[in-house]
């Protein structure tokens, strides 16, 4: 039988080494636990990157999945099958704008989708190219195809892929006061996230999010929001945009939309619901009816008003144990974020150590994300438990004193 030292060392040979992966092979999960092929146990507070957002081994997800899988796994968009076409009947009465959806893969194939429809939108109207222009902001993530990693606003992602592609524009996230010269007439539309993930956990204010739908009505441009990460119940209510009264043109998703299963979508409000016609775009694997099946049932669970007490609930408790930990060891300058979604600033003394703190919580058995080199992520499944949430938070505490020492 291979050892955890055997695979990794013959992943270092075969695979690209484009991911800094702890030294671990993770095997099995249920609910918020998960164990490596060692036998290991360890607390799961990152999900997947907020993906497995009903835990693991869910039995209404894998239900749906082993159903599905026995009647149909693939048709292409060439024929119509069921569970897309009712997964996007569900999305539109979900939603609070949306007309119509597109299916696809991924989070950055959504935002590709949205960036085309954006474009197409301003070309449909008379705008020439130079008038195509899409502002995203500084802090961003948007993918990482060349035209996603383009909008994505920070230059580590973007080094080494030169030439970008042209007509995106950058602007401060957060300044309202500057939207009035960063959004012009040439410009299509504004492509946000209501809470900035990989940028560090940063939410969106509410009066910036409505200043951004006043100047894109201003000058004709779509707003579009990257609910990627931050959607789906991840806040406490199903949209993050709920929070701010403002609803967007266009919205994407993906992650917990598929708790693990891969796929995304656009979801397309009135104003421009009728913009991509038949050849303007497509996806050979987008609506797969064994990821539609999924987030059918995702879809249903996430939306449960018990659900997202339960998420606002177990937020408390995460905001407690942080500022606690923060106090006692003033390890945090800062806890910021909404719901289960929640960044921890690393005081300066300690700046650029995330990585450092993530090495040890996996050795007490804790698995953790960064956003940056100077925030912790916390993004744990929605349904975390009252005990997985205490034994978490006391694994966490041991792996901060290793880190500082103090063990």
């Amino acid at each position: 039988m291979s050892t955890t030292t055997d695979l990794i060392a013959g992943a270092r040979r075969t695979t690209l080494s484009v991911y800094r992966q702890r030294e671990l092979i993770l095997e099995r999960g249920h609910g918020s636990r998960l164990w490596d092929i060692e036998g290991r146990e360890y607390i799961d507070f990152s999900a997947g990157i907020a993906v497995n957002a009903l835990g693991h081994g869910d039995p209404d997800l894998l239900g749906a999945l082993h159903e599905q899988a026995a009647r149909l796994w693939h048709t292409s968009n060439v024929f119509y099958s069921e569970p897309p076409l009712r997964l996007a009947a569900e999305l539109v009465e979900a939603s609070d704008f949306a007309e119509r959806v597109f299916l696809c893969n991924s989070g950055a194939e959504a935002n590709e989708a949205a960036i085309k429809l954006a474009r197409k939108h301003a070309a449909d109207a008379g705008r020439p190219p130079e008038r195509r222009v899409i502002v995203t902001f500084d802090g961003s993530f948007h993918g990482r195809t060349l035209a996603t990693v383009t909008a994505t606003a920070q230059p580590k992602y973007q080094h080494g892929f030169e030439p970008l592609p042209g007509g995106f524009r950058y602007g401060t996230f957060n300044d309202a006061d500057a939207l009035a010269t960063l959004i012009d007439g040439d410009v299509c539309a504004v492509l946000v996230e209501p809470i900035q993930g990989e940028g560090g956990v940063v939410p969106a204010a509410p009066a910036f999010l409505r200043a951004l739908r006043e100047r894109c009505d201003a000058q004709g441009a779509l707003l579009v929001f990257d609910e990627i990460q931050c959607g789906m119940g991840r806040t406490g209510r199903l949209w993050a945009h709920a929070w701010s009264d403002v609803k967007p043109d266009l919205m994407t998703l993906a992650k917990a939309l598929g708790c693990g299963f891969p796929i995304g979508a656009m979801l397309v409000g009135a104003r421009a619901a009728e913009t991509m016609q038949f050849g303007s775009h497509g996806t050979t694997f987008g609506g797969n009816p064994l990821a539609a099946a999924v987030a059918r049932v995702a879809l249903r669970k996430l939306s449960s008003p018990d659900l997202l007490d339960h998420v606002e609930r177990q937020a408390v408790a995460f905001r407690l144990g942080l500022e606690r930990i923060g106090n006692t060891t003033g390890l945090f300058s800062e806890v910021r974020g909404r719901g289960l979604m929640l960044g921890a600033v690393l005081a300066p003394e300690h700046a650029g150590k995330a990585g450092a703190i993530l090495d040890q919580a996996a050795a007490e058995g804790l698995l953790l994300l960064q956003a940056g080199p100077d925030v912790l992520r916390f993004v744990p499944p929605l349904n975390i438990g009252t005990d997985e949430v205490a034994d978490g938070f006391a694994r966490l505490e041991r792996a901060v004193a290793r880190f500082l020492g103090r063990d």
